[in-house]
């Protein structure tokens, strides 16, 4: 591994901080606001593509702004797995405010500039997640993410939005400042440093000598952190999630693909393999514990998914349900199962913004959001439901379809660690995933519609929405024919 300090670490978060700015600059005039968001958007990913090379050849790059402390720093690094975020968000940032375009404007939504404002800022977080090289730039950019997107919940500014606002800041508030606040200055106590060291996913921040110490100490702080990052929607940290689901559908897809939960997920992973590192996972029994909470959260999200009718609301469980699988993965912390898990985060990114993207999409063209008043519609809307229908085979985990990939990853690491239980509710979660996205499709295409609603009044929403969620779809097809595309940085990262 080669590690290169350098400025250019700097411009996908220089481009993403200033994007913002330029959107309230620009507030007056509506078409160029909008293209703000989306070059910025192009800009970044561009960028994050130029280290490609570089980083699959092993490289780090890496930025320290300034030191607080000794061993307490703002900095940041490009590697495998930040490599993967910090593309993934400013890529489907430029899906998303196509989609926002039609979105907001078929709803005639109010108050657009501070929506593409907190967007943005939104995605910046993200970035900074993706790229924090220690716990407390990380942390600084989690909250970022989480103070941004209240606005976003409330949007609609009635009763429903603000109880679910508030219930959603004060679960990612609270969890942060009661557990994840305390874990990082237990690690600074007891390493004297925040520092991940990169490259390295065996013994991580934590050397021998401290783990041989303190076992108990490093417990409670992986306990802490896990705890204190709700983001991740781990049960029972999960009930803000369906009730931020009163947000505009594209804040939806936002939460769930691009920004909020996946930094979660994501911050999660980089806790475990670079906080703690495998080998410490295993010898302080931290592994099992966490991969039974992450199946248990799998096959529970999915059962009540399975009750529900509000479209939006089984999205939101199905969210919970599927990143409890990169959680899994990194925890099983054997190398299939970490590769399976990682790669969940790019593949669940396309497939759930398109389901999201497909949903909010009915909802502009026929204002329905139950799933029991669907029937016949994909006659009417059927790019929308055939996107809708290729997303779902990727949560199912169907080929060629890129769920099916991770889901396979997964499948041979418990297989290969012994675990029975962690393959039986793999496996039983596709049932149960296939049991609440099926009816869907076989609703829209196959059932004649319900008496009192008439189907033939509605189209496909406009093409600024449906064009996105189609192409995210095809990526998601795409990424199952070609998984290297994820798997390569992957590999680099956690040099198996």
């Amino acid at each position: 591994m080669t590690v290169i300090d350098t400025w250019k670490v700097a411009w996908p978060l220089a481009i993403t901080f200033l994007a913002p700015f330029a959107v309230l600059l620009t507030s007056r005039r509506q078409n160029i606001r909008e293209a703000v968001s989306a070059l910025a958007g192009t800009f970044t990913a561009i960028i994050m593509l130029s280290f490609a090379p570089s980083v699959l050849n092993g490289v780090v790059y890496r930025l320290e702004l300034f030191t607080l402390l000794p061993g307490l720093k703002v900095s940041f690094a490009i590697d495998g797995l930040g490599f993967i975020f910090a593309f993934i968000a400013p890529f489907l940032w430029i899906f998303a405010t196509s989609y926002n375009v039609g979105y907001m404007r078929s709803l005639n939504e109010h108050a657009q500039t501070r929506y593409y404002f907190c967007f943005a800022v939104a995605i910046f977080g993200a970035v900074g997640v993706a790229l924090a090289a220690n716990v407390f730039t990380l942390y600084l950019f989690y909250e970022i993410i989480s103070v941004f997107t209240y606005p976003l919940v409330a949007h609609h500014q009635d009763e429903e939005g603000f109880y679910g606002a508030r219930k959603y800041l004060v679960y990612l508030m609270g969890t942060s400042k009661l557990f994840l606040l305390p874990a990082m200055i237990l690690t600074y106590v007891l390493c004297g440093t925040l520092d991940f060291p990169l490259g390295n996913i065996k013994t991580g921040i934590f050397p021998p000598e401290v783990v041989t110490t303190h076992p108990n100490l490093v417990r409670l702080t992986y306990v802490l952190f896990i705890a204190g990052l709700a983001k991740a929607a781990l049960m029972p940290l999960h009930n803000w999630l369906p009730s931020a689901m009163v947000a505009p559908t594209p804040v939806s897809a936002l939460l769930h693909a691009v920004a909020v939960v996946k930094a979660g997920v994501f911050s999660v992973s980089r806790i475990i393999l670079s906080g703690f590192g495998t080998e410490n996972m295993t010898s302080l029994g931290l592994s099992l514990p966490t991969a039974y909470l992450a199946a248990f959260t799998i096959v529970v999200a999915s059962l009540i998914a399975l009750t529900k009718d509000d479209i939006k609301a089984r999205l939101a469980y199905s969210t919970v349900s599927q990143l409890s699988y990169v959680i899994i993965g990194v925890a099983l912390a054997a190398p299939l199962a970490v590769q399976g898990g990682l790669m969940h985060i790019g593949h669940h990114a396309f497939s759930k913004i398109t389901l999201f993207f497909g949903a909010g999409a009915i909802y502009v063209a026929s204002h329905l959001k139950s799933i029991k008043k669907m029937n016949g519609l994909g006659r009417r809307m059927p790019w929308t439901f055939g996107a809708f229908g290729l997303a779902s085979l990727s949560m199912i985990g169907v080929p060629p379809v890129c769920g099916f990939v991770s889901k396979w990853y997964l499948l041979n690491g418990a297989l290969d660690q012994g675990q029975l239980i962690l393959l039986i509710a793999l496996l039983f979660s596709s049932i149960l995933n296939a049991g609440y996205f099926v009816p869907i499709f076989y609703r829209a295409f196959f059932l004649p519609p319900e008496p009192d609603v008439n189907i033939e009044k509605y189209s496909e929403a406009p093409l600024s929405m449906v064009v996105p969620l189609v192409l995210t779809s095809l990526v998601s097809v795409l990424l199952g024919i070609y998984p290297k595309i994820f798997h390569s940085f992957i590999k680099i990262f956690g040099q198996y």
